[in-house]
């Protein structure tokens, strides 16, 4: 019986399979994995004799170093965005204020945003009151009635 032994475009191969599941999944862990198999495999390509064993362990220890260096630099490099409100669009209307579209009753209605109705909370209320958005509940905004001098 013959002893297994993997070529370096074998890493390669691995790289690429790496690269396929980051593509899939998300979070920079599969990357630094196709990039210690592609190191490894230049490695077994410039010197072919090196043991399985061996090239198990410098994969492992590559991939290891490059994950512990990134989750490093990620905590030091922290992104921060100048649209933080982009994909929390109930977010976005916090503050602003409204005319109700359908009155309050039993702590309940809605309001027109744009061109979406939104469902609301507050005190029960007439419609077209005029009232302010305090909080976003997943879809339901937290509503308070607006007096005119507040405006």
């Amino acid at each position: 019986m013959s002893e297994f032994e993997l070529v370096f475009w074998y890493w390669w191969v691995f790289a690429l399979v790496f690269l396929v599941l980051e593509i899939l999944v998300t979070g920079f862990f599969f990357l630094w994995m196709a990039a210690a198999a592609v190191v490894t495999g230049c490695m077994v390509g410039l010197i072919p004799s090196i043991s399985v064993e061996i090239q198990t362990a410098l994969f492992s220890v590559l991939s290891i170093t490059a994950i512990m260096a990134w989750k490093f630099f990620a905590k030091k490099n922290i992104v921060t965005s100048d649209h933080p409100l982009l994909n929390k669009r109930g977010a976005q209307y916090i503050g602003r204020v409204f005319n109700l579209y359908e009155a309050i009753e039993n702590g309940e209605g809605k309001i027109k945003v744009d061109d979406s109705i939104w469902k609301v909370h507050g005190k029960d209320c007439d419609i077209n009151t005029k009232v302010k958005v305090t909080a976003v509940r997943g879809t339901v905004f937290d509503i308070v009635h607006v007096n005119n001098a507040d405006n």
